[in-house]
Parts: structure tokens; sequence; C-alpha cells
């Protein structure tokens, strides 16, 4: 007598790359702009500006709370327009990044600090992500793939540095080379369209043209960078050490 064999259930893997084609095809046609739609945005990004992305890069920023003023908010500005963010005119809108005013709590001594997405190595926002839309470039830039985000937030509740934003409301007007969309995560990208055509992010442009210059942004693993110099020659710390994130963003003077 033949005995058909028992059939195996589908696994898991299988359900969710069934879903994740549901979800990519689904969010192919959602609108950003007028006339810009997120899949044709991917397609133009990756056909003529990512091609060059490397392992052996990884970007940083180190940032000098010794030469960052108080009250000046030159680097959220500069933030906001790049990106298409109100600003907090909007209650419910995107901030991407903050000043901080730190007090120790020993000395009372003051430190003011931009806070943003950390661009963590081993990033918890990419760990939660059930769907793989939160990922980390090969060059340490961490984003969101808004084909395949599902807007559970689960990122935004994983990320230490409260970096991560919701869009809730429809968006309009908005930048073409900064693909959004409501219903998703967001956070900075290190200005990665300004990046990927070899431009400084914007918030590290505004700082020099503020003349203060507390920003340096460029290749850690580049022994010959001036960042990777001044991490090698100088103090500085990453937030939250003790969760070993290793951050590509590092604070001196604090």
């Amino acid at each position: 007598m033949t005995h058909e064999p028992t059939p195996r259930p589908a696994s898991p893997h299988t359900h969710r790359r069934g879903f994740l084609g549901v979800a990519a095809a689904g969010l192919a046609g959602v609108m950003l702009a007028p006339g810009v739609r997120l899949m044709e945005v991917a397609q133009a990004a990756t056909s003529t500006t990512t091609a060059g992305v490397s392992p052996k890069v990884r970007w940083g920023m180190l940032i000098d709370t010794g030469k960052c003023a108080s009250g000046c908010t030159a680097c959220v500005t500069a933030c906001n327009s790049e990106n298409g963010l109100s600003g907090g005119t909007l209650p419910t809108d995107s901030q991407w990044i903050r000043k901080l005013e730190l007090t120790h709590a020993g000395s009372g001594n003051t430190v003011s600090m931009p806070m943003m997405c950390q661009h963590c190595a081993e990033p918890p926002c990419v760990d939660v992500c059930p769907t793989g839309a939160s990922f980390k470039r090969a060059d340490g830039i961490v984003l969101v793939d808004k084909h395949i985000c599902i807007g559970c937030r689960y990122c935004v509740m994983a990320c230490p540095y409260k970096a991560r934003s919701f869009v809730h409301e429809p968006l309009h007007n908005q930048k073409t080379d900064v693909p959004r969309g409501v219903g998703t995560a967001e956070g900075c990208t290190l200005c990665v369209h300004k990046v990927d055509q070899g431009e400084q992010p914007a918030c590290v442009t505004a700082c020099a043209e503020a003349e203060h210059g507390a920003i340096l942004f460029g290749d850690l693993n580049n022994p010959e960078s001036d960042i990777a110099k001044r991490v090698a020659s100088y103090p500085s710390r990453q937030i939250r050490e003790d969760l070993n994130l290793n951050t590509g963003v590092r604070y001196s003077g604090i």
C-alpha cells in the first residue's frame, strides 16, 4: 500500500514573502506629490545614485557640543527646509532633528546638542521591523522603505533616541528627492539624496554657514578622513553607550 506524504505546512517565511509582494504592489501607486510616485522615485534613485554604495564606507557625524550654540536652531531649520517638514507648524508632522539642552546634575554645566537618528551599526528599529521596511544600507545609513512600511510603529517604540516619527496626515508640496508617505515611519536620512551626489547633509552646511562648525560629517572607516582623525585623536562618546549599538553619530564635550 502506498502512502501519500503528508503535505508540510507553509513556512511563515512563505506567508511573509506573499504579504510583502501584496504590500509592495499596493504601495507602488501611492502618490507623493503631483506626478510623483514612490516606485518611480525609488527606481530613479537606484539607477542613478546608489550604485556606488559600499560597505567599505561608514558615513557618520561628530558633533562638538563646545561649538554648538545654545538657542541656535540653524540645523533644525535647514533639515525642515531640505526635507519638506513643517518645522512644528503642523502638530502631527515629523521632526527629524531637535535641539537638546543638557545640564550636568553635579556641576550644573549646560551643553546644547542636536539629536537625530544615530544611524546605528546594530539598529533596534531594524531588528523589530516585521516587514524589513526599516533597513541599514551598506554604508551605514539607516532608512525606511516606504513601499513595505505598514505603519505598525514598532520602530518608533524601539528607538532609544526618540528619532523616529510617523506621518499622520496626507502630505502636499513635497520635495521630489525626499519620498514620504502618509501612514509610514520616517526619520533622519543623513540627507542621503545629497550624500549620494557627493554633498554634505543640510544640517552640516547650515551649521558651517552659521559660523559654528559644530558638526563634522565624513567616512568613519577612512583613516585619512577628517572625522576619523578627530575621533582617533580626541575623546568622543556615543549616546547610550551601554546599549552597544555602535552609533554613526558621535559627540565630544559630554
